[in-house]
């Protein structure tokens, strides 16, 4: 078997594992788009302007990083679709009055999957997995402007044989605490490969992410808006019923289908400083899961946080389909704490 068998065989595995993150098929890399936050995940997936002392939050948005972050380490797991399990690790220091580091990695294992040649017979099984390192920067422009990076080395390995690239997230945010609004700008995913599986070359899921979250005055609720895919309008998908109809895929591209799909909506209720209460909606996902028999939750997230001593602890659960449930875990602590 040729080392194309093997890459397009895992390439398309794998795109099986992440349906949600590009139902097209056109770019590799996409696990850069499963958030390492339950929070994030519980208000749909992606959210880019939601402000909190949480490390977790930074990898949807590098400016959402600060100082307030300093000594901060926060590990989160998740126990994805099939056989998949990811995990990551981050850690934050303060530099200066208006500048902050954060460093991370993160691992996603897809279980053993199975090989075949270009015939179609099966070969066996092996294994997969994608790793991200990341350093992270962001500065204070003003008191209410802050701008960020992100460098991300990403390997890939698939059985035998391996992948290396290099990604940049760039990103700023606008808050107005006195006024409980926050703005943010993302332009995620920006890099390319520097050493392919093979003679064709894998492009990055290059993404431009606006995001704004307010907090109501007069209750302990904030409402967010994202908007995501945006270098490019239409997102068509095929329709197929319940997934036992045999008619022809139906293309779904009207207008109001594209810009649903476009928008993620989250709402978090935060009644003290000790729990919250999130929930989302990301059409995107469910649409893409519509050769399932997915379930009438599927597109819906939840979450909750929870800070018990010197931890904080989060947990996020979806449905995407009846044959999945998705479950996060977070844990957070300021390691200054235990000096």
């Amino acid at each position: 078997m040729t080392i194309k068998h093997y890459a397009i065989t895992a390439l398309a595995t794998l795109g099986s594992i992440l349906p949600s993150m590009a139902a097209d098929g056109t770019t590799a890399y996409n696990f850069l788009n499963v958030t390492s936050s339950t929070r994030v995940y519980g208000l749909g997936g992606v959210n880019v302007s939601l402000i909190d002392d949480d490390i977790n939050l930074i990898d949807q948005n590098p400016a959402l990083l600060g100082t307030e972050m300093d000594k901060q380490l926060g590990v989160s797991y998740m126990n994805y679709i099939g056989d998949s399990n990811f995990a990551g690790v981050r850690y934050g220091l303060s530099r200066g009055e208006s500048g902050a580091w954060a460093f991370g990695a993160r691992y996603f294992g897809y279980g053993n999957l199975k090989g075949a040649d270009e015939m179609g017979n099966l070969t066996g099984s092996f294994s997969a997995k994608d790793m991200a390192f990341t350093a992270t920067y962001s500065h204070d422009i003003t008191d209410r402007l802050r701008g960020g990076i992100a460098v991300s080395a990403l390997y890939s390995a698939y059985d035998i044989y391996s992948a290396f690239a290099m990604a940049t997230d760039l990103g700023i945010n606008y808050y107005a605490p006195e006024d409980g609004w926050s703005a943010s700008a993302v332009v995620a995913n920006l890099g390319g490969q520097l050493k392919r599986f093979n003679e064709r070359y894998d492009r990055l899921p290059l993404d431009l992410r606006l995001g704004v979250t307010r907090q109501l005055a007069d209750a302990p609720l904030s409402l967010s808006v994202t908007a995501w895919n945006l270098t490019r309008w239409s997102l068509p998908y095929y329709e197929v019923g319940d997934g036992t109809d045999r008619d022809e895929l139906k293309r779904q591209d009207s207008f109001g289908s594209n810009l649903f799909r476009h928008l993620v909506l989250g709402a978090e209720w935060t009644p003290n400083q000790t729990f919250t209460l999130g929930i989302g909606y990301n059409y995107k996902n469910r649409t893409d899961m519509s050769t399932y028999t997915r379930s009438m939750l599927s597109g819906f997230s939840v979450a909750a946080g929870l800070k018990v001593g010197k931890f904080n602890i989060g947990a996020a659960l979806s449905t995407p389909h009846t044959g999945s449930t998705v479950m996060m875990l977070n844990l957070t602590t300021r390691l200054a704490t235990f000096e």
